[in-house]
Parts: C-alpha cells; structure tokens; sequence
C-alpha cells in the first residue's frame, strides 16, 4: 500500500469527482473552437513535415568537359517586326555555335500583343557572319549592293514598313545549344541587308529594341529557382540604344529525395544601356554575355526529422489547449458575474 500511495502522490493529473463537475455551453463552445484550432495547426504542421526542403550542402570545382550549354529564351519586342530580327551566338573563339542543335520560332504579334502567326526561325538566325560585326558591314557593302533595291528587297521594305505602321510586335523563343565556354547571343536587325534596314528605318536611332524578357534559363528549372531576368521590361519611347546584360553561369547539380540528380544552372547579371549617338554607326540590339563560373553548387533536397515534427506538435497543441482552457475560465467568470451580480468571484 505505502508504494501505490507513493505513486499516486506523483500524479500530476488528478481526477475530480463526476459529481463535482460543472459543464457549460461557454465551455462547450470553447472545447469546438480549440478541437478545431488544434486539428487546422495539426494538419498544416503534418504538410510542413511531409515536405522537403533545400540544403545548399557543398561546391565544388565544375569538372564537365564537351559538353553543350542549353540557353532558353523567350522575348518579346512590341516595337519590331519579326522579318526583321535575327539571332546571332558567338562564342569567345569567334564561331558561331547557332549552326548546332538549334530550335527557335518566331510568334507575330499585333499591337494589342495578341498571335497573328508564327515561324520557324532556322533560316533567321545570322549565319553569314565570319567575323565581328564591324568587318562585317564592309562584307554586307560589297556582296549585296547589287541586290539592296532589287524586286524582293522593295517587297520586304514595303511589308516591313505596313507592319510598323500597323504596330506589329515579335516574341522570340526557343533553345539555343551552345558550347560551354564565354561568349554572347544577341538579337536585333542585323541579319538585313545594311541598304535594306536604312530603307525601312531611315537611321538606327529609329530601330526601337523594346524588349519583355518572359523567360531567360541556362537549364531546366529545379524547386525554388529564381532566374533575375525573368519579368524584365525594358520600354524605350522617342530613343533606341543597345541592352547588354552581363551574366554570370553558375553550374548547379540538384539532388532530389529519390536520389534523382538534375544537372543545371544558375545565374547573376547586371545590366549596361548604351543610348545612341546622332552618328552612331552601330545598330541597336540586345546582348546577352555570359561567362561560366569554375564553381559548381550541390542543392540537396532533405526530409525534416520526426522528433523535430513531433517538438514543433507537442508545442502547438499544448498551446492550443492552455489557451483554450484559460479562455474558457475568462468566459465561465464573465457569464457568472452577468447573471450573479451580487455574487462572489472566487479566483481559482
């Protein structure tokens, strides 16, 4: 008997007699609101525990060799035809990599933005270009000044210049496959022949390179990306000039709960305008130079422990129901003191 009494003297949760119970409808009301408290803060504690999350766990020298890089892109431009825009990729050797695995369409847009038609644009990007764009205006001079007011060319002039007058747009989108070293790919109007685009603009400093960048990635997106360009607007009015935004590829490997690995990247970048100048010989465009960090980023994905879910549950509802039951006092009290006004309250 001493033992049972010695243990019953630890019980930190006496039982009252029934008969000294008192229930109430405040009580009641109190107990639902609590009950159901208790099962939202559970159920959203239970999806924060099912659900992974993200540790930047190492880096590591960037060991892949041979391989390409996968630019996709997708860009509008409210203020220029798409007969008239071209993409060109060069790499830090000067060769063209556009000639690859390319993939990239055209969409016309009509001045409220909506789709009007749309192209494959193999034969739109640049290819005729050796060399950089300054030798290349004397090659443009000397191999198509025959054709610059040809029947075809005064065709193209007049069916630019109605898309232009009737507020024509064009977003340009796709993958470009380049290799993995420094380079660029801009679009503009170089692709026309130099006679050609004086026609139809009559200077560059009326090619306005307006520009919404919807999307710009080096790669397939894993949870929780930001790509920093994705949303820019870029909106000139009464003057053109030349975008060129700087980047910075960082390899990235993301590992996924199931052991999956995604092999892509991320970026940083900062932006350079470069308003035209009366005599400026050089057209307007929109550059995007990258350059590949020697880094590569590990992104782990990690379950929450249970014992942490389990703290993290004990505490909520333990709240909860202290909560809950101080609140239910406070009510019993002010009830008690409405309809007994002459009583008295004894605190407990």
């Amino acid at each position: 008997m001493g033992m049972k009494q010695a243990l019953k003297s630890l019980d930190a949760f006496p039982r009252a007699e029934e008969h000294l119970l008192q229930k109430t409808q405040s009580g009641a009301f109190v107990s639902v609101v609590g009950l159901l408290i208790m099962a939202t803060l559970f159920l959203h504690e239970l999806r924060y525990y099912l659900s992974s999350y993200t540790v930047h766990q190492q880096m590591s020298v960037d060991l892949k060799r041979g391989e390409t890089l996968p630019i996709h892109i997708n860009v509008t431009f409210p203020a220029l035809p798409c007969d008239v825009l071209s993409v060109d990729a060069i790499d830090m050797s000067g060769k063209h990599e556009v000639d690859l695995d390319t993939n990239i369409w055209k969409l016309r847009l009509n001045g409220q933005g909506h789709i009007i038609g749309t192209e494959y644009l193999s034969d739109l990007v640049e290819k005729e270009h050796s060399q950089k764009h300054d030798d290349g205006k004397e090659h443009h001079q000397e191999n198509h000044l025959h054709g610059a007011f040809d029947l075809a060319a005064e065709e193209l002039i007049k069916k630019v210049k109605k898309a232009l007058d009737d507020g024509e747009g064009c977003r340009v989108y796709g993958v470009l496959d380049v290799q993995r070293v420094a380079g660029n790919f801009h679009i503009s109007v170089h692709g026309l022949n130099i006679f050609v685009a004086q026609m139809i603009f009559e200077g560059s400093k009326n090619v306005n390179v307006s520009h919404i960048i919807h999307d710009l990635s080096f790669g397939p997106k894993y949870p929780g990306i930001h790509n920093p360009l994705d949303g820019t607007e870029r909106i000139l009015h009464d003057t053109s000039g030349t975008f060129k935004y700087y980047i910075k590829v960082v390899p990235t490997e993301y590992r996924y709960l199931s052991k999956k690995v995604l092999p892509t990247n991320q970026f940083s970048v900062t932006e350079y305008y470069s308003p035209m100048k009366e005599y400026d010989r050089s057209w307007p465009a929109v550059y995007f130079l990258y350059d590949l960090s020697p880094i590569t980023v590990t992104i782990k994905e990690e379950r929450r422990k249970f014992l942490h879910f389990i703290t993290r549950l004990c505490a909520v509802l333990g709240g909860t129901f202290a909560l809950t039951g101080m609140l239910d006092r406070w009510m019993f009290r002010f009830v008690e003191a409405l309809t007994k006004p002459n009583a008295r309250i004894v605190l407990r």
